[in-house]
């Protein structure tokens, strides 16, 4: 299950002539999967690459690649668009597009699109350092257009450098964030993720089966509703974010001492993290053998939610519940005891819900009462969590 963000939006792609353009049939066959509707337009160089075959395939609709074949076309397919995603762009079409040349259907749909313009630049790391380039990026921003930064790698040519297109999962996430309300903008926003992990020895430790994919989720939609956010993410298996600040802790102890450091200014604080319940009395600095391991002692860890509600000031914290079964009482009793604002429980017994999902079933309690939702993916959980904020805020 997807993020619904992209249901039914209308995506105008722009595809110029760098061998990046092979990496444009995925992010239509992703865009599509998300439920966006996609046109693809092309410059003639573009073809030498990929074929717009490939496209209409894909879309279930024709590609534009000469601007005479269909005369109003290029002021058509921009009025039907909500987005303009150029990708991959070239030093040469970006710098027509920074002088307002219209002599293909690339540059010819952005003059005439009154929408958000997304540009992905692809090219050799010497052509994207120089100085004409550097000069023709900062006049597309100025007109409002949002540059995704390229990547610094192996290029096609055998270099390395900066110039490879941004993957597709950061193109998306890009586009996410251009369609999404801003509502969230001027707060600061907290949040931690992620199990953490008591050390045994050097080899062992203790810890739990949370994967930290609700507190990334949550963390993307802040960001994507125009949220500064901070992460602070114990040992995961999945990548960070794009492009949100991300402290990587393991204990709890250290989850703690970075809260703190961080929380000074935070308007919202989640706490999605499976924060250990004990740590290791005296961990060891060398592997244990096995046969002195048949016991361990055990210190409670720090509990931070009950430590940040002497500390919190006007933060509106967010909490977590994971329970094996329906244990409704207890959560709101946990609400209760650790001065939370909001708690999200969830049964982690029901099927789709729970850790190391991509989906979850949630239940929002408050002091005025709780509020169940049907299985959902964990974007569109952190969507109805932040909702729910803001009408308690209103």
């Amino acid at each position: 299950m997807n993020s619904s963000i992209l249901k039914n939006r209308k995506i105008l792609l722009g595809i110029t002539g760098g061998i990046a353009a092979y990496k444009s049939a995925e992010l239509v066959r992703r865009l599509t999967k998300e439920g966006a509707s996609v046109q693809v337009v092309m410059t003639e160089a573009s073809t030498k690459f990929i074929s717009s075959l490939t496209f209409e395939t894909l879309t279930g609709k024709p590609v534009f690649t000469d601007i005479f074949s269909s005369p109003l076309a290029h002021i058509r397919l921009p009025q039907e668009a909500d987005l303009y995603l150029i990708a991959p762009l070239t030093a040469n079409t970006l710098s027509r597009l920074a002088q307002g040349m219209a002599d293909d259907m690339v540059t010819a749909c952005f003059l005439s699109f009154r929408g958000p313009v997304l540009l992905a630049p692809s090219m050799n790391w010497k052509m994207y350092e120089h100085p004409a380039t550097v000069e023709n990026l900062k006049r597309l921003k100025d007109m409002g257009c949002v540059v995704i930064r390229p990547e610094t790698g192996e290029l096609a040519c055998g270099e390395y450098g900066k110039g490879r297109m941004a993957e597709v999962d950061v193109l998306i996430e890009e586009v996410k964030s251009s369609l999404c309300k801003k509502d969230l903008s001027g707060k600061k926003v907290l949040i931690t993720a992620g199990p953490t992990r008591e050390p045994i020895d050097p080899v062992r430790f203790i810890s739990n089966r949370s994967s930290g994919r609700m507190g990334f989720s949550l963390a993307r939609v802040a960001r994507r509703r125009g949220a500064e956010v901070v992460l602070i993410a114990g040992p995961t298996a999945i990548a960070p974010p794009h492009g949100i600040k991300t402290i990587r802790v393991e204990t709890a102890s250290e989850m703690f001492e970075s809260l703190k450091e961080h929380l000074s200014g935070a308007n919202i604080l989640v706490m999605a993290a499976a924060v250990a319940d004990y740590t290791v009395k005296s961990p060891l600095s060398k592997k244990a053998q096995k046969t002195k391991l048949r016991s361990l002692k055990l210190s409670p860890a720090v509990d931070i939610l009950k430590e940040v509600s002497k500390i919190k000031g006007d933060t509106f914290v967010i909490g977590f519940a994971a329970e094996t079964g329906p244990n409704i009482a207890k959560a709101k009793r946990k609400l209760r005891e650790k001065k939370m604002d909001m708690l999200v429980f969830n049964d982690i017994t029901l099927k789709g819900a729970g850790f190391d999902t991509e989906t979850n079933r949630i239940v929002i309690i408050t002091s005025k009462g709780e509020k169940g939702y049907p299985l959902m993916s964990k974007e569109d959980c952190a969507e109805v969590i932040f909702d729910h904020y803001l009408e308690m805020v209103a």
